[in-house]
């Protein structure tokens, strides 16, 4: 039997007791799983991963989970064309990237949960019209059902289609913060200025100690 434990957290919570600070990171996703070990019940905990996937970025160039390998990771989930809240998430990512630019231990990913509309050259646009080049930030496109299995089986973030909402789709503005084993260690909202600084002074930590 396996029961999760941990899901959705946010930045400002599981901080360590010495003066507010934190001294290492969460885990935000772990199960446990009963097995029989010389007749005995023993329960184990088991830190849940992101799983294999296979996506197209903006150069129309392949890429799967393995392009994550050593490297510890920023995604989230936004639309090219949104009126709402992913202009400012972005503008905040932008800054994380620029803090991290060329560190070859940090990468980011931005999924489309607008696959009809962003396609790999629309999302090229975007990058190349903020600032973005090469690869080391990620512009991710999918199958409709591929990038919201993600989002909301592993990523922990609520992505729908809703033609009442401005721009057609729904979705929450968190950054999360994926490990080098690819296990979520944050969550943080990408609209908050505070939240997005705690997120670099996650990012350091992690690199520090992991």
């Amino acid at each position: 039997m396996k029961r999760l434990l941990l899901a959705g957290l946010t930045a400002g919570m599981l901080l360590s007791s010495c003066g507010g600070k934190r001294e290492r990171l969460p885990f935000l996703q772990m199960e446990t799983a009963e097995k029989i070990v010389d007749g005995r019940t023993v329960t184990d905990t088991v830190f849940r991963k992101i799983p294999a996937f296979k996506l197209f970025n903006q150069d129309s160039a392949v890429v799967t989970e393995k392009d994550f390998d050593g490297t510890i990771y920023v995604a989230d989930f936004f639309f090219t064309s949104c009126p709402t809240i992913c202009p400012t998430m972005h503008r905040n990512l932008l800054k994380v990237y620029q803090k991290f630019k060329d560190n070859p231990e940090v990468k980011f990913a931005s999924h489309t949960i607008d696959v009809k509309y962003d396609t790999p050259s629309r999302m090229k646009a975007y990058a190349d019209k903020i600032g973005v080049k090469g690869t080391q930030w990620e512009y991710l496109w999918g199958t409709r059902d591929e990038i919201y299995a993600l989002a909301e089986r592993n990523y922990l973030v609520s992505a729908q289609e809703d033609k009442n909402e401005p721009g057609g789709f729904v979705h929450q503005g968190y950054l999360i913060l994926i490990d080098k084993e690819k296990r979520m260690r944050g969550a943080y909202d990408g609209t908050l200025d505070n939240e997005v600084e705690q997120l670099m002074k996650d990012m350091e930590i992690l690199l520090r100690t992991h």
